[in-house]
């Protein structure tokens, strides 16, 4: 139980630490780009189906991308780029988080 808290503190720590580094995109995104949404969007849909692959598709993803669409549909794509970003960027935490517990094995009390 102490190893499985221990994975899930140290990757919830790597993912507030990338947050702040994510928060830095392209200039085209700012100023509300289409082309910047689609790229955004095309990416979070690849790396939602690989942290699928391995089991490691977090809740939020399907969230954020259809509030992005919903925001890309209103114009705002600023506003759609970041949600999009925010799906790739749970779809890969997503992925490093189910390699890294792929052996973790059952809790003592379930042996």
């Amino acid at each position: 139980m102490k190893r499985i808290t221990l994975v899930a503190t140290i990757a919830l720590a790597g993912a507030l630490g990338l947050a702040g580094c994510h928060g830095n995109g392209t200039k085209s995104a700012a100023n509300g780009d289409q082309a910047a949404y689609e790229a955004a969007v095309a990416e979070a849909k690849a790396e939602q189906k690989k942290a699928k692959s391995v089991d490691g598709e977090w809740r939020d993803i399907g969230k954020f991308l259809k509030k992005a669409d919903a925001a890309a549909k209103k114009g705002d794509y600023a506003t759609a780029t970041k949600l999009a970003n925010k799906a790739a960027f749970q779809a890969k935490m997503g992925q490093e988080q189910a390699a890294s517990q792929a052996n973790v094995g059952n809790p003592s009390y379930l042996n």
